[in-house]
């Protein structure tokens, strides 16, 4: 029996990557550490694990499948991860096995040093680490993971620098792609992010102490006072409560994830000084302006277009309402369900306002259109219900390009957008009208006034347009090819 297995509503979304969470100079850093993970567990609910170093003790590891909660509340594990410095890591697959996760690729991973031993979690995806996987097993390294991150341990390893941060440089600036990074020695927190910023970090204060989380609402959950962002390119070490910066890349543009205030983040976490929840509303103003369409109700595809569909009905003036309700005890997955549970699809998890919804001209308000499938199901729930039309407005572009930089996509074949026009994928799913925001739109609602700048967009979009800012060197390898060459 397979210990996990993503329920069906599941298998038509992007797949949020990986957080990452650490806390120095408290008292049971470890519980802070769990607390941090509770609150980003939104980004991963494949497994978690938690490291901690205390003076007597050294390293403690606990490294656990399923939800924070329902294994990093136990008194017994957590008495096992004593210290004042902990880091944890909650997990979905991008890189690695799928589906069937090993424990052993679960993270933090940790090493043994000759100055002492690190223990490090990523978030993000390393586009060369199948070319340096290659590389470091010819010269002798032993991978006891499927893991990209892995590979950072054994450059580490294989550095002659003389501190950790020191040999995370040295590691860091062999790889390429995406990563926010929190690490630990016995005496040290360390973070750094890539230096295109891709993905997410900050840091925090508590009390005399400081904390690191892939977002503000892990901060929020243990009392912590954001600080800062972590810079694009810098890392930060922390130690008996001082911090020091340093810039061990090239000076790079940011293009930060876009699709972050679209649907990852919580709606709750400040991105680039700006509200997540704002700039999703502001999607769904954009999106009123850009199409509208006469309707008796906006409803959203809970949970992630909620705060678009709101946006939408207050700029259109069309009533907002909650046609379809989610069951939020039906947890995230089935284990091996039967056939016909599985063919029930999104009702397990959905089910339609019925009373509400009968005669009604219905506007779904959702954040991405992947497979598709997942579209057509919900329609059907709803013409089911009695509806007289749906329309359908999507918070994002089309997402027609794969990610390689720590979100899970299914390669371009699969990907809807990728194989049809606008008008095809509405006759496909069925409805009366399907619309995009523009990435133009999308930009302004990401603070953008101008829309996009081609010539130097702020994001990275390249799940929408193509336009990668770090070469996937691997895929390349196997055969994928990118936009100048695939149109």
């Amino acid at each position: 029996m397979r210990p996990f297995m993503s329920h069906p509503f599941d298998d038509d979304k992007l797949k949020e990557e990986c957080g990452v969470f650490g806390v120095i100079g408290v008292a049971d850093a470890a519980n802070f550490t769990a607390l941090g993970l509770h609150a980003l567990q939104h980004r991963g609910q494949e497994a978690a694990g938690i490291v901690s170093h205390h003076p007597e003790h050294g390293f403690n590891s606990a490294r656990r499948f399923g939800y924070v909660r329902d294994n990093f509340t136990n008194q017994k594990v957590m008495d096992t991860l004593p210290g004042e410095l902990a880091i944890g890591h909650v997990r979905y697959s991008t890189a690695g096995s799928k589906g069937a996760t090993a424990i052993r690729d679960v993270q933090p991973f940790f090493g043994e040093f000759s100055m002492g031993g690190a223990a490090i979690a990523h978030n993000g995806n390393l586009t060369n680490a199948a070319q340096l996987r290659r590389e470091l097993i010819e010269r002798g390294s032993i991978f006891q993971s499927s893991s990209d991150s892995e590979c950072i341990i054994h450059l580490m390893a294989r550095s002659i620098q003389r501190t950790v941060p020191e040999r995370m440089k040295d590691a860091l600036r062999r790889v390429e792609g995406a990563f926010s990074v929190i690490a630990m020695t016995r005496t040290k927190l360390i973070g750094v992010r890539d230096p295109l910023g891709v993905r997410p970090l900050v840091l925090g204060r508590i009390g005399e102490g400081y904390a690191l989380s892939s977002e503000t609402c892990g901060l929020d959950i243990i009392g912590a006072e954001f600080v800062r962002e972590v810079d694009p390119g810098e890392m930060v070490v922390i130690e008996d409560g001082q911090i020091t910066s340093s810039r061990p890349f090239a000076p790079a543009a940011s293009r930060f994830c876009i699709f972050e205030h679209v649907y990852f983040s919580r709606p709750d976490s400040i991105l680039g000084g700006r509200s997540v929840y704002e700039t999703r509303r502001q999607i769904g103003v954009e999106l009123a302006r850009e199409a509208p369409v006469e309707a008796d109700l906006v409803c959203p595809v809970p949970d992630s277009g909620t705060p678009a569909a709101i946006g939408f009905s207050q700029e259109s003036g069309i009533p907002y309402a909650m046609g379809i309700i989610r069951n939020q005890y039906m947890g995230r997955t089935f284990i091996e369900p039967t056939e016909q549970i599985r063919n029930m699809g999104v009702r397990l998890k959905l089910n339609v306002n019925r009373a509400l919804i009968r005669g009604k001209r219905v506007i779904l308000v959702d954040d991405s259109v992947v497979r598709g499938t997942t579209s057509r199901k919900i329609k059907d729930m709803i013409l089911d219900a009695g509806a007289a039309e749906v329309h359908f407005r999507i918070a994002s572009p089309p997402t027609a390009w794969p990610c390689f930089y720590g979100v899970d996509t299914p390669e371009r074949s699969k990907l809807l957008a990728a194989n049809m026009s606008e008008d095809e994928m509405r006759d496909w799913i069925g409805v009366d009208s399907l619309r995009f925001i523009s990435l133009d739109g999308l930009y302004r609602a990401a603070g953008e006034a101008a829309g996009r700048d081609p010539k130097a967009p702020k994001y990275c979009d390249a799940c929408f347009s193509g336009e990668y800012p770090v070469i996937p060197s691997d895929k390349l390898a196997e055969g994928f090819e990118m936009k100048q060459a695939a149109e």
